[in-house]
């Protein structure tokens, strides 16, 4: 098996990978009649009240993140996954039957957003991590490309379908269709093999909640991913909002809106099975992705008609992927197993808590001085992104000039951090009494001299604990 589909040979994950397609496609497919709905129907075009119903759908994983991760790393993940779908199945079906029958209101969709934000708050972090969970270590990086391959796939997939329906049958119909592409994941997760799945610690109290906090606070290096991540949730991933208005700006109605979220899909696809080729989620990738995504949205700004606008489409989505699938393997992979939930939490509270920071104002923006505006306001905060993690970078003393070359350089790669494993959860007074301690050897004369440390330099009982080459 090639290299990019390497993930594959695990029947698990392969499970996972149809049941996540189905379900995703489900998932673009309501995203779509949702932000159509409220913009066309509950609404006469108004982008500001769009940009609300983003935050209210995305304030909550930013507002439990500490649960959410402890959650996901002190329950079985399968298990609780199989909960939140289970919940937002019975949502999309509630939501069908209220547009069907007439009587959604713009308060009823924000209390649904809302419902939707709190389920989702549960099932990122549970679903992020999972994919771990399915692969041996040196394959996580793969699988989490391939996790946003099919993600975008679905991308492709889903809007398209989504417009077409609401010509042809209305918006009730496409909420009651992902219901039923719920059952796709839901059964993946049933045909699962438990036994085979890669198991790790699980977080043993409440005590712990803050722990990923500190984590992340020791590593400069996800510090500023996170900074970058976040800059592009609030600002740049708004694509409904620039979407939906440019396509009314050119006088397309809900099938020209489906097509120019599957062009992004387009362009998404490729970055993630780009992202598949390569052997380890570097930094560097990551910066280079935001600069992309500025450039990008820059010529998004300047595209002169809706062809050339949805041709930009393709290389906003190659690059925000590209940048995205980056940072998501780069913290799976150099972050330590027993706390991977928590930060992995972390880092999706700040990917959609951004949203409501920023989807209003953009919204705002749209609506009060147009959506180029908007757009042209991704790219400034885009470019902001791409230079923190430019200056870091040089600021980190990671650059050197090339040993034999004048005009090249050279990065040092970043190691891990390594931390102390935490005790284990069933330990007792009985294990306490049973377990052997180990003692010092005895000293023979030819010993080094009395009161030398054990080790070189280090105190008996220290942990060895190595820090990234910041």
């Amino acid at each position: 098996m090639s290299a990019m589909f390497r993930s594959f040979s695990v029947y698990n994950y392969r499970v996972w990978f149809i049941g996540a397609l189905v379900s995703n496609i489900g998932a673009w497919m309501q995203s779509t009649a949702q932000n159509w709905v409220v913009l066309t129907e509950l609404t006469p075009g108004d982008a500001a009240a769009m940009g609300v119903t983003m935050a209210l759908q995305f304030a909550p994983p930013l507002l439990l993140v500490g649960v959410t991760g402890w959650v996901a790393d002190r329950f079985d993940r399968r298990k609780l996954i199989m909960c939140t779908q289970s919940a937002m199945l019975l949502l999309a079906i509630a939501l069908g039957i209220l547009l069907l029958t007439g009587v959604m209101t713009l308060p009823l969709m924000f209390g649904f957003a809302l419902a939707l934000g709190l389920i989702t708050a549960f099932d990122n972090p549970a679903r992020q991590a999972f994919v771990s969970d399915l692969v041996a270590r040196e394959n996580a990086s793969n699988a989490v490309a391939l996790n946003a391959a099919s993600f975008n796939t679905a991308r492709l997939i889903g809007p398209a379908v989504a417009g077409l329906m609401i010509v042809a049958v209305g918006t009730g119909w496409v909420f009651l269709a992902n219901a039923v592409t719920f059952l796709g994941m839901i059964t993946a997760l049933l045909l699962m093999r438990p036994h085979e799945l890669v198991t790790h610690h699980r977080g043993g109290g409440p005590a712990r909640l803050a722990d990923g906090f500190r984590y992340v606070a020791k590593r400069p290096d996800l510090v500023v991913t996170f900074a970058m991540v976040f800059l592009l949730g609030a600002f740049g991933m708004n694509f409904p909002i620039f979407a939906s208005t440019m396509a009314l700006e050119f006088g397309r109605g809900a099938d020209g809106f489906g097509v120019l979220s599957s062009f992004v899909a387009i362009g998404s696809l490729a970055g993630a099975l780009l992202a598949a080729r390569r052997e380890r989620a570097r930094l560097r990738v990551v910066i280079v992705g935001a600069g992309g995504f500025a450039v990008a949205s820059t010529l998004s700004v300047l595209a002169p008609s809706y062809e050339t606008y949805a041709a930009t489409l393709v290389l906003t989505g190659f690059c925000v992927v590209t940048m995205l699938t980056t940072a998501n393997g780069y913290v799976q992979t150099t972050t330590d197993p027993a706390l991977r939930g928590r930060v992995l939490a972390l880092y999706m509270a700040i990917l959609l808590g951004g949203t409501p920071v920023g989807a209003p104002i953009v919204g705002w923006v749209a609506e009060a001085f147009g959506p180029r505006y908007a757009i042209a306001l991704a790219a400034i905060v885009a470019f902001l992104a791409c230079g923190i993690g430019v200056a870091w970078t040089l600021a980190s003393g990671r650059v050197h000039k090339h040993e034999t070359k004048r005009f090249r350089l050279t990065l040092d790669e970043t190691r891990p951090i390594t931390t102390v494993a935490p005790e284990p959860e069933d330990f007792s007074d009985e294990i306490a009494g049973t377990t052997p301690i180990p003692l010092p050897a005895e000293r023979s004369p030819r010993s080094s001299a009395p009161g030398r440390p054990a080790g070189p330099g280090r105190p008996v009982g220290a942990a060895p604990h190595a820090r990234p080459s910041a």
